[in-house]
């Protein structure tokens, strides 16, 4: 991971790890189904797990829940309004002071960005939430372009925006398919980080290199 200028970070799932707010996120999605297609919540949760291992088993790439709610004729825009609207994250994260220092001390040796599927207003109350507030130089969100990860063109406005080249961007998710592949496609460096101690554990990586 040498020759870093620029670390380009996924939120949900890797700077944080809780089960319980994705399953609040996903009892919204099936409750927006439900009212669009006139179903049950209970059957759009189970539509949308099925939409997603379709499309997983249709591309050979994992899929994520705004792909499947494309897929069921739902609207990104309207989706995330109701997140924005209806979620509260505060209950389900837990400030981490060493996710925080990491992050700080990383700020002297790299710039710094957020870009996640989530939408702004969501976004930056998890940050808040975690003591993240300011630890990103650019946040990136899907109200972009309102096209969800991956997204090539996405990925080189963000590169580029950065004024590095694409060797010189390590991209961090906790989900391969849908954070990491393209970026590595790219050229840029990856790392997979599904929970606290992982993130920590590139700390210690990065740490010892940059000696």
């Amino acid at each position: 991971m040498g020759g870093v200028k620029a670390v380009v970070f996924d939120l949900d799932g890797t700077l944080y790890v809780s089960r319980e707010l994705g399953e609040e996120i996903a009892a919204v999605a099936a409750r927006y189904l439900a009212e669009r297609r006139g179903i049950t919540p209970e059957e759009a949760d189970r539509l949308i797990r099925e939409t997603k291992a379709e499309l997983t088993a249709r591309t050979g790439f994992r899929s994520s829940l705004s792909h499947a709610t494309i897929e069921l004729g739902g609207d990104l825009r309207e989706l995330h309004c109701r997140f924005a609207a209806e979620i509260d994250p505060s209950p389900f994260l837990v400030r981490d002071e060493r996710v925080i220092r990491f992050l700080r001390d990383l700020a002297r040796r790299a710039e710094l960005i957020l870009y996640t599927n989530n939408n702004r207003s969501l976004a930056e109350r998890i940050l808040a939430g975690l003591g993240l507030a300011r630890a990103f130089r650019r946040v990136v969100t899907i109200e972009e372009s309102w096209r969800p990860k991956p997204d090539r063109q996405t990925l080189e406005e963000i590169i580029g925006a950065a004024g590095v080249c694409p060797e010189e961007c390590l991209f961090v998710g906790d989900r391969y398919d849908i954070d990491l592949r393209l970026p590595a496609e790219l050229g840029c460096q990856v790392y997979l980080s599904r929970s606290v101690d992982e993130l920590l554990a590139l700390h210690s990586i990065m740490s010892e290199e940059h000696r």
